[in-house]
């Protein structure tokens, strides 16, 4: 990743591996991260720290999906207070994702924490079950507070951050939760994924407009998943005036390694990812929106 021209490298840390319990962290899986930070510093890489993944059903702790509200966020605090003390020291942490793609309650009779799934995994996490009276803003901003006291206990210098649905794109009037004025006190900057779909670049330029409130904003994903690379370059060039930075994906495999089989559709899509990413890394990161 660094020699393709990275500078942020995106990690998805897991409850299940990270929690032994509600109370006891995995202290085997914190002492691999600390040598995953050591690693990332002799490589000249930073970390945006994603927390809370519950991505494979089979992986997420019985006793975990069957804790209340109040109880799983208790978890999730822990979690997280001990996640920054372990990374609080090490100059390679870029920031702390609280959650990729947290959401709200369905109708109030869905029990799951965890909805839809994409691929066999399941990306989108619920805070609650239940509003219970009270607003969305109420809630979201509830939880990244109680996320955010139990980070800065042990860390007051790495940024804080929320991976977003951008539902703007979704609904042209929606209007940011997590990245309103009542919610964001505590968020240091925006992050939100993208993935533009054919014919519709400036539509996506639009709603990642909603987006710019006046932090910084990172296009944490982004990847030519439902347009051409042609038109995912255009999106890329038209968020250059709002975004900051753009996070895309890498599965391990290089340039040449793709290029020797072609046969799948997936693995053509990422080739083409990542020559692009390649020939504009040194370009972007050489100017001001690096971040």
């Amino acid at each position: 990743m660094k020699s393709l021209g990275a500078n942020v490298v995106r990690i998805h840390l897991q409850v299940g591996k990270f929690m032994k319990s509600k109370r006891e962290p995995n202290r085997q899986s914190l002492a691999q991260l600390a040598r995953l930070l050591q690693l990332a510093e002799r490589t000249g890489l930073y970390l945006d720290v994603t927390g809370l993944g519950c991505y494979k059903r089979t992986e997420v702790p019985p006793w975990y999906n069957d804790l209340n509200e109040a109880q799983r966020w208790d978890v999730q605090s822990r979690f997280w207070g001990a996640v920054a003390e372990t990374c609080s020291s090490s100059p390679a942490v870029f920031c702390y994702d609280l959650m990729n793609e947290p959401v709200m309650a369905g109708d109030g009779k869905d029990r799951d924490w965890t909805p839809g799934d994409f691929g066999g995994e399941c990306f989108v996490q619920r805070l609650t079950l239940n509003l219970a009276g009270r607003t969305e803003k109420q809630v979201a901003k509830a939880w990244v507070d109680k996320m955010a006291v139990a980070i800065r206990k042990h860390d007051h210098l790495h940024l804080i951050t929320v991976g977003a649905i951008p539902w703007a794109l979704t609904w042209p009037n929606a209007k940011p939760l997590f990245y309103s004025p009542e919610v964001s006190q505590n968020l240091d900057f925006v992050s939100v994924h993208f993935y533009p779909a054919k014919g519709e670049v400036a539509k996506a330029l639009t709603a990642l407009a909603v987006y710019h409130i006046g932090k910084p904003l990172v296009i944490e994903e982004i990847f030519p998943l439902n347009c051409s690379m042609e038109e995912l370059g255009q999106f890329i060039e038209g968020s250059r005036k709002i975004a900051t930075g753009w996070i895309g994906f890498y599965w391990g495999k290089t340039i040449e390694q793709y290029k020797q089989d072609t046969s799948s559709t997936n693995g053509v899509l990422t080739l083409n990812w990542l020559e692009y990413f390649a020939k504009k890394a040194p370009e972007i990161s050489s100017g001001p929106a690096n971040p």
